[in-house]
Parts: structure tokens; C-alpha cells; sequence
């Protein structure tokens, strides 16, 4: 996983998770906090709240990303730029600046202006964006969009999700959002919650991940919670988030994502990572469609996914003839047997292919033997 420089500020595995916090510019900004029309007002919210709480990036938003309001063309998005660069002259804390767009000329006026990098909703739709991060020298975050300036985010499925993030490609500062939220009338919260729990697979693509979950309909549903009451549906899911690889977190409740975001980061696994002449990495895999992802970026054979990664079962209940049969197909299959010690039970291991192998080696013992060999053969790996 390599890692981004935003104006001095690291962001990948080997930093700790960064906080991104909001500034709206746009009185169509449906959270009104972070609203302002006064730069000096706002400079002192970016202070008070958002840096002096622990907002590693203070994100700037020209217009409302929301799907109801009318798309700002990149003129009027540019006459709120003024506002935003003055904000940001004001501020007295420390932190990395991101304009929130869809236009390479807003882009290339805001990083010209100071800000540090740009959060591009339409993930690139705009074919000079690349162009004009990369003569910047300038982190780019690039959200799953179809290729459209005016419907950012509107991808449903993850696989889609995933090929919208490689449409047109990557610069070398790159950091990927696979866009949690309702950006289109045929995006389910159900849609929100298979792209979360497949969250591993985005580090496939060899970038850093960014997540926009704060107080969304797919977490308070889950927990029958309005957006008032959703702060811990946000900071539960943010934990998780972390632990399953996402760097950077963009919310609105700075200080208790930030405290979510270090308990994830504890307790997230700890992978080999380092070397001079010969680098290693130990990736993040736990199922074949992750480390399908992997394949698929070093052009090796997706088809062998299946060897890459193990699972790990335990039956009880056996009788010696289903013993017997489990012991006899686990070795032609290529999976592993350790009988319990009063040989009623075993753990079973192997790689998805071996086990759906033994499926079929150790069947017609018995009807309860083959039943549990189908819901292994069967998990979605």
C-alpha cells in the first residue's frame, strides 16, 4: 500500500488514521453548522472546532453535493473560492486544506491559492483534473462517480463501485472514496452496507482509502436512530472502517470520530511491512474476492484467489464413520483434520477450493456429513 503526501501530511499504513473535518461555503449545505457566509466566523469554527478538535484536513465545500440542488458550474463555484481562501488565510491552526470540486479550473485556482489538495466528488469525470493535481504536485482524492459532471457518486453495486474508482486512472497521490451515501434514487442503504462490509477489497487498487460515514441512513436504520441520535452508529462503524483499512475519515464530529478512529487503529492487525532491497508486505486478505483484488493490480490469474486464503471450521457431533470419511477426503482434498480429544469433533481447515473438494470426497456417509460439508462448500469466501 503506498502512501500520499497532502501538503506534508502522510496519509497511508504507515501513519495513523487522519481526520478530515467539513467547512461549507454553500448555503445549500444541508448541515448547518458547518455553514458559513463570514470568512472571519469560519476561520474561527476551523480553530475551534474542527482543528483545535483534531482535524488532521479541513475540507472545504463550495456547493452541496446533495442530489436535490442544481450543479454549480465551475464560474459560480469560482466566485466562492474568494471566501474559502480567505477562511483559510484566517486560520491560526495548523492542518492540510482540501477544496471539494468537480472542476479542474476550481481545482487548479484553489491549490494555486494554498490549499493542499482536492476532493474530487465526480471522481475525474473531468479528464483535465489529473493533469492539473499532478502539475501541482498535489494530493487528489478520488470519489466512485459515474463519468459525469453532474452525478457524483451515483454507482449502486461494489464491483461497479470498484471499476468507477479505475476509470481513468490514478495519479501518484491518489486516495480513493468508494462514496457511502445516497447519491442516486437506486442506491439502497443495503447497497452502502455490502460496499462497508467489503471494504477490504478497495485496498486491491494500492492506494489509500477515504470513508464518508458520518451519521449515514445505512447506519442509523440499522439502529432505528435519527440523524441526532446517529453519533454512535458513526463511531462504532468508524472503528471498523479503520481496522478494515480506510486512512482517512471525513465527518462532521471531529473529536469523538478522531478517539474511533486511534480505538480501530489499535486493535487493527498487525502486518509485516518493510525491507531495503527486498520489500515485503503482508496484505490485508480474509476472502478470495479480496485477494482477487491484489491479483488483478500485479496481472496475475484472478482464477487462483482461492488458494490465498484459509478457512477455519469445527464440526462436532461425528460418529467414527464420518470421522473416517472427513479424515480420508481431507487428505485427497488437500485440507486439514485435527480430531478432538475425545474424537466426537475436529477442526477442519483449507484454502476454498480444498474444501469444496472435500465436499465431494467425504459425501454419501451420511446426510448430516453432507449437509455440513454444503454450508461450508457454500460460504461466501
Amino acid at each position: 500500500m503506498r502512501n500520499v503526501d497532502a501538503g506534508g501530511l502522510g496519509i497511508g499504513d504507515d501513519y495513523p488514521p487522519r481526520i478530515m473535518g467539513v467547512l461549507n461555503v454553500s448555503e445549500e449545505s444541508p448541515y448547518e453548522p458547518s455553514v458559513f457566509d463570514d470568512a472571519g466566523e469560519a476561520a474561527e469554527y476551523v480553530d475551534a472546532e474542527l482543528i483545535g478538535e483534531g482535524a488532521d484536513i479541513v475540507d472545504v465545500g463550495l456547493e452541496s453535493a446533495n442530489k436535490r440542488f442544481e450543479v454549480l458550474s465551475a464560474e459560480e463555484e469560482l466566485e466562492r473560492l474568494d471566501r474559502a481562501v480567505e477562511t483559510m488565510e484566517s486560520v491560526s491552526g495548523d492542518a492540510a486544506y482540501s477544496i471539494e470540486t468537480r472542476y479542474h479550473e476550481v481545482a487548479d485556482a484553489a491549490l494555486s491559492a494554498g490549499f493542499d489538495l482536492v476532493n474530487d466528488v465526480c471522481g475525474f469525470a473531468d479528464p483535465e483534473m489529473p493533469r492539473v493535481c499532478e502539475e501541482h504536485d498535489a494530493a487528489v482524492v478520488k470519489m466512485a462517480s459515474p463519468p459525469d459532471l453532474s452525478r457524483p457518486g451515483a454507482v449502486e453495486e461494489v464491483d461497479d463501485i470498484y471499476e468507477a474508482l479505475r476509470r481513468n486512472g490514478f495519479t501518484d497521490k491518489t486516495i480513493v472514496d468508494p462514496a457511502f451515501g445516497g447519491w442516486s434514487e437506486e442506491k439502497t442503504l443495503e447497497d452502502d452496507r455490502e460496499t462497508f462490509r467489503r471494504l477490504r477489497e478497495f485496498r486491491g487498487l494500492d492506494r489509500p482509502i477515504l470513508v464518508s460515514i458520518n451519521r449515514k441512513n445505512f447506519l442509523r436504520e440499522i439502529a432505528g436512530r435519527s440523524t441526532e441520535e446517529a453519533l454512535p452508529v458513526s463511531l462504532a462503524a468508524t472503528s471498523m472502517a479503520v481496522e478494515r483499512g480506510a486512512h482517512v475519515i471525513r465527518t462532521h464530529d471531529v473529536a469523538e470520530t478522531r478517539d474511533a478512529a486511534l480505538v480501530g487503529a489499535a486493535f487493527a492487525r498487525d502486518r509485516i511491512r518493510g525491507g531495503e532491497a527486498v520489500r515485503v508486505e503482508e496484505l490485508d486478505v480474509t476472502t478470495a474476492r479480496e485477494a482477487a483484488r491484489h491479483l488483478d493490480r500485479l496481472g496475475g490469474d484472478e482464477a487462483t484467489a482461492a488458494e490465498c486464503v484459509t478457512r477455519v471450521y469445527e464440526l462436532s457431533g461425528l460418529d467414527a464413520a464420518e470421522r473416517g470419511a472427513l479424515r480420508a477426503g481431507a487428505a485427497e482434498a488437500g485440507a486439514v483434520l485435527v480430531d478432538s480429544a475425545d474424537r466426537s469433533g475436529a477442526l477442519l481447515a483449507g484454502t476454498p477450493r480444498s474444501l469444496s473438494n472435500l465436499a465431494a470426497a467425504a459425501s454419501g456417509v451420511s446426510a448430516a456429513l453432507d449437509d455440513a460439508l454444503e454450508r461450508i462448500a457454500e460460504t461466501d469466501h
